[in-house]
């Protein structure tokens, strides 16, 4: 088994790793290629678009983080297509299907950026290569790999003319439409030429040759050498066109069957209905994650408190804390019921027997969509109960036990800049505390000023972080009768912090209590406002893992999801390509 991610940056030290390794197999794998090409790739994504050019590196990786194999390829921006350089696994781990994974993550990342694919692949006709017949035999068995996916040789121009005498076998260019295009138009054909002759091989092509291959270009559209039984697979099934939900199916087990209790399954079951009806939706499956991933974010003594106290707890039974011993931590209560004060916040959020299983299922629903991301999906949506976003290091309440958004965001953390936008009625006080003197995690959070808004005591816009996070920690209260434009004003701040920060991934912990009528809030978001929201959501650009908060109005739960979610996938934007030389070809 093996995933397959988009490395950043080279700032962490898990994509600083990678980056090396890749460094590494690129040289062993290609030993003749131009050293300027395969190494400094960390100062290269630090520093996007040089000469229009922005590379572009996905790796596949085994459960221990060890390299199967990677891609380097490169975004051009006039005109906007994807260029493969190289395609490569280890000397010692050939083959695996590896190869074959990566590809067509690339196609599928081409096809959710509306762009088509171009590379270079060396000729199979001793006519046009000199190699001898084992090395063409592997010139053809790769043409025929890629033909599988639908990708062909350019035909009828000059672009295989070789640059001298010395040139035996000068590559093809080859072409994907990935699902998206069925045919190379002339006026793309000359672009992307001149393209790669100009920014890719300025140094070793002259003008006048590049105006000899322009100048071959006649066909209209131009032709593939496409072998009649070719077996072309079907296109992918584009990313941005179905929304990758994962659902917490174990949440129905933790019920509070109290009067009064909102934070009801019915929540959930509301969301869906109102999703199945308008929006297209990709089920994916949980995946289990180690704790560690938990504990990472919290503190190891509330984690085991909260799985401890729900283990202990008959059926059909609740504990609820009511003693708060603030002034001696040294020496708390042994009694679990005596205990939960310890860790709680407020008097309303009870362990029973189901509390911990559900939370922790939640908890690997949100992590299952942080991987989604990070393998390059461009939404995910962890539809999850119980929420998690007043959960902090130490603490639990707010009907919060594990903070499903912090932990996602954390995982994503170690491959790259993390921004939090929390848009729920209520302040994300524990993700604020989990990340406040952290430079690498931006958080945001909207929501009803403290002053009259649970849970009263943070969420002030004087909290900006502290130490390394100082500056790193927005929060943007807004008034008890808070407006539709006051709320967008606040969205609008939001999407210029998130900007200057630049991250590479975000999480959206997504509140629907900003809802009119919600019991929880008072505000007066209908359905368009929410779709408003999709849309300004859907406008940064970046891999986003929603995770579910709030929202208790659930006659119109299912409405506001589908407006916003609807909106998200039809206004999705490519994203953008992480930050950036001989016709040696493929790679």
């Amino acid at each position: 088994m093996f995933r397959i991610r988009r490395v950043a940056d080279g700032f962490t030290p898990a994509n600083a790793r990678a980056l090396a390794e890749v460094e590494r197999i690129l040289a062993a794998q290609f030993p003749t290629a131009n050293a300027n090409d395969i190494t400094g790739l960390a100062d290269r994504l630090a520093r996007p678009g040089t000469r229009g050019m922005a590379p572009m590196v996905l790796i596949a990786e085994d459960a221990h983080e060890r390299l199967r194999g990677c891609i380097l390829a490169y975004r051009f921006v006039t005109p906007s297509f994807l260029f493969l350089d190289f395609l490569a696994v280890p000397p010692a781990r050939d083959g695996g299907g590896v190869g074959g994974a990566l590809y067509q993550r690339l196609r599928e990342i081409a096809a959710g950026m509306g762009l088509t694919l171009f590379f270079e692949c060396l000729p199979a006709d001793p006519m046009l290569c000199d190699l001898g017949p084992e090395k063409l035999e592997e010139n053809r068995k790769r043409l025929a790999f890629y033909s599988r996916f639908g990708a062909f040789p350019v035909t009828g121009t000059g672009y295989e003319t070789p640059l001298s005498g010395n040139d035996t076998c000068p590559p093809h260019l080859m072409f994907d439409g990935c699902g998206i295009a069925q045919s190379l138009s002339r006026k793309l054909a000359s672009g992307v030429m001149r393209a790669l002759l100009e920014r890719r091989y300025g140094a070793l092509c002259t003008p006048e040759y590049n105006a000899r291959v322009l100048r071959s270009i006649r066909d209209d559209p131009v032709r593939l050498a496409r072998p009649e039984k070719a077996k072309v697979n079907p296109p992918p099934p584009l990313d941005h066109c179905a929304l990758p939900i994962v659902v917490n199916e174990g949440h129905e087990i933790f019920h509070v069957r109290e009067r009064g209790y909102v934070e009801a399954p019915v929540r959930i079951s509301s969301i869906l209905e109102g999703l199945k009806a308008r929006v297209p939706l990709e089920r994916v499956a949980v995946q289990r994650f180690a704790d560690h991933h938990v504990t990472a974010v919290h503190d190891r003594a509330l984690v085991d408190f909260i799985r401890r106290c729900s283990a202990s707890m008959p059926p059909g039974k609740s504990t609820y804390p009511y003693v708060f011993p603030i002034r001696n931590r040294e020496r708390p209560p042994k009694e679990l019921a005596l205990l939960a004060g310890y860790f709680c916040i407020d008097t309303f959020t009870p362990i029973n027997a189901n509390c911990w299983p559900a939370a922790r299922r939640a908890a690997d629903c949100a992590l299952t969509a942080a991987r989604l991301c990070l393998e390059e999906r461009r939404f995910a949506y962890a539809l999850v109960r119980p929420p998690g976003h007043h959960a902090e290091r130490r603490a639990f309440g707010g009907f919060c036990y594990l903070n499903n958004a912090a932990i996602a965001a954390n995982y994503l953390s170690r491959f790259g800049r993390v921004a939090v936008l929390d848009v729920d009625y209520h302040h994300g006080n524990g993700t604020q505390d989990i990340f406040y003197a952290r430079n690498d995690v931006l958080t945001i959070s909207i929501h009803g000023h403290p002053s009259f808004a649970y849970p009263y005591f943070t969420g002030f816009a004087e909290e900006t972080g502290e130490g390394e996070g100082a500056g790193f920690n927005l929060n943007l209260p807004l008034r008890e009768d808070a407006s539709i434009e006051d709320f967008f004003r606040a969205v609008r701040t939001a999407s210029a912090r998130i900007a200057k920060f630049d991250p590479h991934y975000l999480v959206v912990a997504l509140g629907f209590d900003t809802a009119a009528a919600d019991p929880t809030g008072t505000w007066k978001l209908r359905p368009a406002d929410f779709a408003t929201l999709g849309r300004m959501l859907a406008a940064f650009g970046r891999p986003t893992a929603f995770i579910q908060e709030g929202g208790y109005r659930t006659r119109t739960l299912g409405q506001n999801a589908a407006a916003l979610f609807s909106a998200v996938l039809k206004n999705a934007t490519a994203s953008p390509t992480a930050p950036p030389q001989r016709r040696t070809a493929a790679r």
